[in-house]
């Protein structure tokens, strides 16, 4: 059974552990280039016998100023991370006034945790207007380590790389950069329950704003009070209801108990097809029977 993360703080000066290995980044989405750092600080702490600490930030910094998606919430964060273990995660509320904290104080409240080892990526940078940079960090730390940044196909493993591929709905891609197949967290709503008339209950979750959300029909596993369930979901405006909002409806395959008010874990294996309008529900129950084969072929089902 996997380890959790014993302890999470909102600030620095918060963490009672010193003499620990750091490793500090945004880890929007945790793929395949920060799991490198992620890898590195837990097997340095477990060789050196140290706490290991992730400091991270939310949101991201292009949401906060240029209105941008973000592809994890805190706590989507904590659960990628706890597959490394930490023994400390302290998760940053990343807003203006932080924004403007000078370097200074920053290098002052990180050297306040003695780090035998800080591990970062080599284009770190922090502080008021990006003003610190690897030589600053050197100077605080026992040990500093600057990982390249990871290529896959020739192409800079990155975050945003990341949110394009979900914008165009391709997960198997998306997949294939997060290391991980993509985790949509939410809370089930009532919704219209127009899918119960046509043979498809669907969940619908409610989803925070500015996360990322791919377009179209999916195969997905679904993760309910510890219960790992199967299914397919819908997500964008629904084109054969032009009057609903956009959502994210899940059809649990098998499953008939009520999920009212339950927190699932969506993860998106497979896109099916894109979204389109039907003539009529006799069509869309027609499409959803084809769609519900398709999805469990795809997940072994």
């Amino acid at each position: 059974m996997r380890r959790r993360v014993t302890s999470t703080y909102g600030s620095v000066p918060d963490v009672p552990v010193r003499g620990g290995v750091l490793s500090i980044g945004n880890f929007d989405g945790v793929h395949l280039g920060h799991r490198l750092l992620l890898d590195r600080m837990r097997a340095a702490a477990l060789a050196r016998g140290v706490p290991s600490v992730v400091v991270t930030f939310f949101p991201p910094a292009r949401v906060l100023f240029g209105g941008g998606q973000y592809l994890m919430t805190p706590e989507e964060k904590l659960v990628a991370l706890s597959a490394y273990a930490p023994d400390v995660v302290v998760s940053i509320p990343f807003d203006r006034d932080f924004a403007n904290t000078e370097k200074e104080t920053w290098l002052a409240q990180l050297s306040e945790l003695a780090p035998s080892l800080i591990v970062v990526g080599e284009d770190f940078r922090f502080g008021k207007a990006r003003a610190g940079g690897l030589d600053d960090l050197r100077g605080i730390a026992a040990e500093l380590e600057a990982f390249p940044l990871l290529e896959v196909d020739g192409a800079v493993v990155s975050s945003s790389r990341v949110r394009e591929l979900l914008g165009m709905g391709d997960v198997a891609n998306a997949t294939r950069l997060l290391g991980a197949p993509y985790l949509v967290r939410g809370v089930v709503t009532r919704g219209q329950q127009r899918g119960r008339t046509i043979g498809f209950p669907t969940a619908n979750l409610d989803v925070p704003s500015g996360k990322v959300l791919p377009r179209g029909v999916f195969a997905v596993t679904v993760e309910a009070a510890g219960r790992a369930l199967a299914g397919m979901a819908n997500v964008g405006p629904r084109p054969t209801f032009p009057e609903a909002p956009p959502a994210l409806e899940v059809h649990v395959f098998d499953f008939a108990d009520d999920l009212y008010g339950a927190e699932l874990d969506v993860r998106f294996v497979k896109q099916l097809r894109g979204q389109r309008a039907f003539a009529g529900v006799e069509e869309l129950r027609a499409q959803l029977s084809m769609d519900e084969r398709a999805a469990r072929e795809a997940l072994g089902l």
